[in-house]
């Protein structure tokens, strides 16, 4: 340990420093109920139904993020950087054991006794390293270049390396920003699930990230400005209902089952546009079906969700029924389904299949079930939109860089939309998206309830289950063109195999289809 007695100037203060940030307070103005419009004029706003980006019904990871988030609530004057000042490499080792659990302390929470398990492993490991290795290695990495320690630091997780993940964990700290740019904000979340998985126990997170949630009409503003500020949902439900229109024309009775119905503003449009159907509109009837425990991101149960539709069926004049299945989409049964014979069916699974788990999480493959069921009934079309991701089985390390890479260009998307001093944007971020990425990083088996997968293994799927591809409508694809016109030139509209992707730069986020 000769080496390790020469003094060493602080990592933190020669490396990547940033200077301390001063915010004030969030706080996020009411915005319209779609109550409030039906009582007055028909502007319906079309805000999300329900995104993977927010919420899902998941029982580990529906928490806020103390790690660093919790800070923005309690001081408008907070110090983004560490909480911990001057260097956690020390002359001496027994300093440096102390400073590594202060280290856990803040990350983790004051209750993190589920960090014992590997404190005898760090003890020995520390006996027998040179922490001058440590220094270099930070010197290794250009200065500033947050992306790359990231990926050291999720690389020494995954091999199993805690001495080296701590100590980059310690200067990560001091490089992400819930307000900084792009990579910085991303990089707060992702740090944050690279500590929540070095607990080895999902059951562990809640604890680690211990925050109450947002009440239900907060987290719906944050849902509704994201739904405002980025195209990918008005991408995914337009193209959805374009085709479910396109199907039901001609129909006198329409049933539509949604597998996350969520708020049900999908649907505000489609009950519009049958409203101005030739002839007049068709008898629409919806099954909504949505996991009880996610209720908050409705502002209250489906009933409401069924009461807000019939109210503005009713003033359109649209004959409407709505049937609701408070149950989880993996649940579902033929019976929960409420089929009746003479109804034209439609089925939507609109960023909604990626959380049913398949044959690698249980020996039930409810992925695949549900699609078998689905034909069974002999739908007039399916719609499925999901994100471009390939996360389901990838391994923890490619499923990290799939990750960073994909968040990074849906954080980037943001910055060129909202300002960056724009006051909603940490809950926006915090509250739809941090906790999914969290869950993909820090998860595995059946907590992680983040699994996409690329169109390409979705449609395999619904090959085997016996459906073909339904041709997409050209006047839909128009309007979601016109609908790319008024946003950033980044966005790429792209056509190709019979499925639409709406992508940031040269990277696909989201992907849509038809099914028959």
């Amino acid at each position: 340990m000769q080496a390790s007695r020469r003094r060493r100037p602080a990592m933190s203060n020669t490396l990547y420093y940033q200077p301390v940030q001063k915010r004030e307070a969030y706080y996020l103005p009411e915005f319209q109920t779609l109550d409030n419009q039906l009582s007055g004029n028909h502007s319906i706003y079309h805000s999300p139904s329900t995104t993977s980006f927010s919420s899902n019904g998941s029982s580990i990871c529906h928490q806020e993020s103390q790690m660093y988030l919790s800070d923005v609530r309690q001081s408008p004057e907070t110090n983004y950087g560490s909480p911990i000042s001057g260097s956690c490499i020390t002359d001496d080792v027994n300093d440096f054991m102390h400073k590594l659990k202060e280290l856990e302390t803040v990350m983790l929470g004051p209750d993190s006794d589920f960090l014992e398990c590997y404190d005898s492993s760090l003890s020995s490991s520390i006996a027998s390293q040179e922490i001058d290795s440590w220094w270099q290695m930070m010197e290794a990495f250009p200065r500033r270049d947050l992306k790359q320690v990231l990926i050291a630091c999720a690389n020494a997780v995954s091999d199993g390396e805690l001495l080296t993940a701590q100590v980059l964990i310690s200067e990560l700290r001091q490089m992400v920003s819930v307000s900084g740019e792009p990579i910085q904000r991303l990089g707060a979340y992702v740090l944050e699930g690279l500590v929540a998985r070095l607990a080895k126990s999902g059951s562990s997170i809640c604890k680690s990230l211990g925050c109450k949630e947002p009440a239900s009409f907060e987290l719906l503003s944050y849902m509704h400005v994201l739904y405002e500020i980025c195209p990918y949902f008005k991408f995914g439900y337009m193209s959805a209902n374009g085709a479910i229109a396109e199907a039901m024309k001609d129909e006198n009775r329409v049933h539509i089952i949604d597998f996350q119905i969520a708020q049900g503003s999908q649907w505000v449009p489609m009950i519009q546009a049958f409203a101005a159907h030739p002839g007049g509109s068709p008898h629409i009837r919806i099954t909504g079906i949505d996991d009880s425990t996610s209720a908050y991101a409705r502002g209250g149960g489906l009933n409401i969700v069924g009461q807000r539709l019939s109210k503005l069926a009713n003033t359109f004049k649209v004959p409407f029924e709505f049937h609701a299945a408070a149950m989880s989409g993996s649940d579902v049964q033929m019976e929960n389904l409420g089929i009746q014979h003479g109804e034209a069916l439609a089925v939507n699974f609109a960023f909604t299949l990626h959380h049913m788990p398949d044959e690698s999480v249980n020996t039930e493959n409810h992925r695949d079930r549900l699609l078998r069921m689905v034909k069974s009934l002999n739908p007039k079309v399916v719609t499925l939109v999901e994100q471009e991701s390939n996360t389901n089985t990838a391994a923890f390390f490619p499923r990290f860089l799939e990750t960073l890479d994909y968040y990074t260009a849906m954080f980037e998307s943001i910055d060129m939309t909202l300002p960056r001093g724009h006051k909603e944007r940490i809950n926006v971020e915090q509250h739809c998206l941090a906790r999914d990425v969290v869950n993909i990083i820090a998860c595995e088996g059946i907590e992680r309830v983040e699994r996409h997968e690329l169109l390409g293994k979705w449609k395999s799927r619904f090959r085997m289950a016996g459906f073909s591809p339904y041709p997409l409508s050209s006047l839909v694809n128009a309007t979601i063109k016109t609908l790319l016109d008024s946003c950033s030139d980044k966005y790429r509209l792209e056509e190709r195999d019979g499925a639409l992707y709406l992508g940031w730069m040269n990277r696909d986020l989201v992907a849509s289809c038809a099914w028959k």
